[in-house]
């Protein structure tokens, strides 16, 4: 099955593509990993560990440039999460939001925005879960009322969750929203290691009035090449194709 490619219908809704990925701080091979963005042709990347010191807004642009994106927010700001968009999107607002901090656990955050596609509205939210089950657990709630309170009729979530649907953390966002995967299966299920995929701990969601077209793992897309993947990071990507209707005002 063929994903279908980023358009605006006549009627103002949209098809968008959303790609979510954790780049590793670009510790790769970056011209690999701007390779298979590129390849993705998405209208917003939901990135995790995002370069978050030294230079780290340099270094997340040359990312973005070099995959015909720009930065929408995030970074270093969200604790690791981050939005890049193509210039099809046009911006309503942006934010960034730390996760309340357990001691001796990493901090963590969300990157959020509200963005338009011709007529329609969608509320965009990119995260990295913790390694701790029950923090994790807790973030999901957060995430989930992060959405409910952004004013939006239509959202998409996604990002590394650090457990597979079988999960406390993801269960509790499955429950909520429709789980891209499991809705509209498409090219490959197994996110991590992007060496030897065996987990699926990567994944996007919507809410339920969004259409799934299509979600997974971009391998078999043209420019999509098994050496660019295991190269570019340690996690596989997650690529969507969601139908949006436009806003009814």
């Amino acid at each position: 099955m063929l994903l279908p490619n980023s358009r605006t219908e006549p009627d103002g809704s949209a098809v968008i593509r959303v790609l979510s990925h954790n780049i590793r701080s670009m510790r790769d091979d970056t011209e690999a990993l701007a390779r298979v963005i590129r390849a993705c042709a998405p209208d917003l990347v939901l990135v995790q560990e995002a370069p978050r010191f030294f230079r780290w807004r340099k270094k997340l642009a040359r990312l973005a440039a070099a995959a015909d994106l720009v930065i929408l927010t995030g970074g270093a700001t969200a604790a690791g999460p981050a939005i890049l968009c193509s210039l099809r999107a046009t911006v309503e607002r942006t934010e960034d939001v730390l996760l309340p901090l357990t001691p001796g656990l990493h901090r963590r955050g969300l990157a959020t925005a509200v963005v338009r596609f011709g007529g329609a509205r969608l509320g965009v939210v990119s995260c990295h879960l913790s390694l701790n089950a029950q923090e994790r657990y807790d973030q999901a709630g957060v995430l989930l009322d992060r959405l409910a309170g952004m004013g939006v009729e239509h959202a998409v979530t996604g990002g590394d969750l650090n457990e597979g649907p079988d999960g406390p953390a993801f269960r509790r966002l499955a429950d909520s929203l429709q789980d891209g995967w499991a809705t509209a299966p498409w090219g490959a299920e197994a996110t991590w290691t992007s060496t030897g995929p065996h987990r699926r701990i990567d994944a996007l969601f919507a809410t339920r009035d969004v259409e799934i077209l299509g979600c997974g793992v971009p391998l078999g897309l043209p420019g999509v090449t098994e050496a660019d993947l295991k190269a570019s990071t340690d996690h596989r990507p997650v690529l969507a194709a969601l139908r949006v209707s436009a806003l009814v005002l």
